[in-house]
């Protein structure tokens, strides 16, 4: 399984140059201002005297602020003001107005209007200028921005559809649930976030030994997962060399030797394996950092566990082999500690004794066991999202 490493954007950000757009009715106004910014070589200037094309020639030139008068024979100052604002392409270019008198309840108007300055006319070049740049300046910044925010969006909407195929992946190599005579199986996989550290699976050895397992890298994410699909397939394809798979104390020592932490991004994980023997219903196990596997069987609970270190944590390390008998119509229990180890809503840390007590409760009529269990742990929470990722595997033998 692989993700591309997406860029936030491809391109940099575009360049704006200033581009003013004065409209006034008065030619000389026009021909006063563009005097005033001639020696402006950065600066583009426009005008124009009949403020029925203004909003159109805002929309072709783009401009980065615009000069308007006030007192306009064919319309209303403020109502262009309202204009403006109300269409897409100039509701945030700056607007500065322009008017014969300083007369404050005029400004008020204006700026309720939505002109973001006031100005006497004629005013003075250098501040003419200087609020011209001002303004623009404000306004470029604010579409650089809004172009790298489109461009984040975008690449958020890449990434996380390569993470949603990268999860199915992950989901899709799962063992599905075996409805037989002999066994039968139900699962749960929720993992924290799109991609999560927890996998599992079963598998025959031969035509007498079927082996069971379930391990939790540490961490979440890309690297977790990349993880965990690594150490599963060499499970289910018995790729590790020269190892028995009937053994577990042999798997698990070949899983420490070649996913040692420092060879993978310091990356480790538990894991609890057993091998099944039809023929003697004779069950070996073992486990490494990982929760203890539960065994049902009548009114006998068994927690079958095995003391080591998590796999990949140290180079030499011996593990402990359990065995028990599996009676007839007997349930087993693998799962990651995620589905366990939660605060309930009245702010207790519930313990793995109280989990075990959850899983012997009787089976409702209708539904799944562990779908019954897995709305408990969320109703004792309070809420339906887990802190880490969630495995429960059920094993009806």
């Amino acid at each position: 399984m692989t993700l591309s490493v997406l860029p936030i954007s491809t391109n940099p950000l575009t360049e704006h140059k200033i581009v003013v757009l004065l409209i006034d009715d008065q030619r000389i106004i026009g021909e006063a201002v563009k005097r005033m910014l001639q020696t402006e070589t950065d600066i583009e200037y426009h005008y124009t005297c009949n403020p029925a094309e203004a909003l159109d020639l805002a929309g072709q030139l783009k401009p980065t602020v615009i000069l308007q008068d006030l007192v306009m024979p064919e319309i209303d100052g403020i109502t262009l003001v309202k204009s403006f604002r109300a269409h897409e392409a100039t509701v945030s270019v700056p607007m500065i107005v322009l008017s014969s008198k300083e007369e404050p309840t005029t400004k008020a108007e204006a700026f309720a209007a939505g002109a973001n300055d006031y100005l006497v006319k004629l005013p003075d070049p250098v501040e003419l200028i200087a609020r011209i740049r001002y303004h623009s300046s404000a306004y470029i910044a604010l579409l650089q921005r809004n172009q790298a925010f489109a461009a984040l969006e975008e690449s958020q909407k890449a990434l996380a559809a390569e993470l949603t195929e990268a999860a199915d992946y992950v989901r899709s190599l799962l063992p599905a649930p075996i409805q037989q005579s002999g066994m039968q199986t139900a699962w749960v996989f929720i993992p924290c976030s799109s991609l999560g550290g927890d996998a599992f699976g079963y598998f025959d050895i031969d035509d007498d030994h079927i082996a069971i397992f379930l391990l939790d890298v540490c961490n979440h994410g890309v690297g977790s997962a990349l993880l965990s699909v690594s150490a599963m397939n060499a499970l289910m394809g018995k790729t590790l060399v020269d190892v028995d798979f009937r053994q577990p104390i042999e798997v698990m020592t070949a899983l420490n030797q070649v996913f040692l932490m420092e060879k993978h991004n310091n990356l480790y994980f538990t894991i609890w394996y057993g091998v099944m023997q039809k023929s003697t219903r004779t069950l070996r196990y073992s486990s490494g950092g990982h929760p203890p596997a539960v065994m049902f069987a009548g009114a006998e609970t068994e927690l079958l566990r095995c003391r080591a270190m998590p796999i990949g944590t140290l180079e030499s390390m011996e593990f402990e082999e359990g065995q028990t008998q599996v009676p007839v119509g007997a349930t087993l229990y693998v799962f990651s500690d995620g589905i366990y180890e939660i605060r309930t809503a009245d702010g207790v840390e519930l313990e793995l004794n109280e989990f075990v007590e959850i899983l012997q409760r009787p089976e409702r009529e209708t539904g799944r066991k562990v779908d019954e269990v897995l709305a408990t742990m969320r109703e004792l929470q309070g809420h339906p999202h887990f802190d880490d990722d969630v495995s429960l595997l059920e094993l009806r033998l």
